[in-house]
């Protein structure tokens, strides 16, 4: 993938986690929190990575 594309994923696996989270919160749901902050830090990790792409050229 690009570093648009990684871009683009990472934001929606942060958007989506960040949406879980807090219905995990508001529903005191442990697990559904859980899940939540693990898609966000899957965005972050893809977010990194869409960097490194972009600083390299698309090389990698």
């Amino acid at each position: 993938m690009g570093e648009l594309t990684d871009k683009l994923a990472a934001a929606g696996n942060k958007l989506a986690g960040n949406a879980k989270e807090a219905i995990g919160k508001a529903t005191n749901n442990p697990e559904l929190e859980a899940e939540g902050k693990a898609q966000q830090l899957k965005g972050t990790g893809q977010d990194i990575a869409g960097s490194v792409k972009g600083a390299m050229g698309d090389k990698i």
